[in-house]
């Protein structure tokens, strides 16, 4: 496994499109070719996490997908993610270092 992770950035409404729950399959898939992923969820991405998951296009999958993010260590706020995952807010400039540094990126 290489040193740089794929970061796989989200930034697409899951409210609105099934793109955003791809986005995180794909990268779940990523991950079980035992790479090292980072997930940044942009925007309007985070409802991802969201505690209930009715109002998103792929409601029932993303639920089914929440125990793999589990041991990603995907951030989670209080009104998110029920399974506790650990949250780490980032800046543009952080995001842009992230990019920078990966060896893959995967944007939606």
């Amino acid at each position: 496994m290489a040193d740089e992770p794929v970061v796989v950035l989200i930034s697409q409404d899951p409210r609105a499109t099934g793109r955003a729950f791809e986005a995180m399959r794909i990268g779940i898939g990523i991950v079980a070719g035992e790479n090292d992923v980072t997930f940044v969820l942009s925007g309007p991405a985070v409802h991802l996490l969201d505690a209930d998951t009715d109002d998103l296009v792929d409601g029932d999958d993303v639920a089914k997908f929440r125990a793999n993010l589990k041991r990603l260590g995907v951030p989670e706020d209080a009104d998110w993610n029920a399974d506790g995952h650990e949250i780490v807010r980032v800046t543009r400039e952080k995001i842009a270092d992230l990019v920078r540094a990966a060896r893959r990126v995967i944007a939606f």
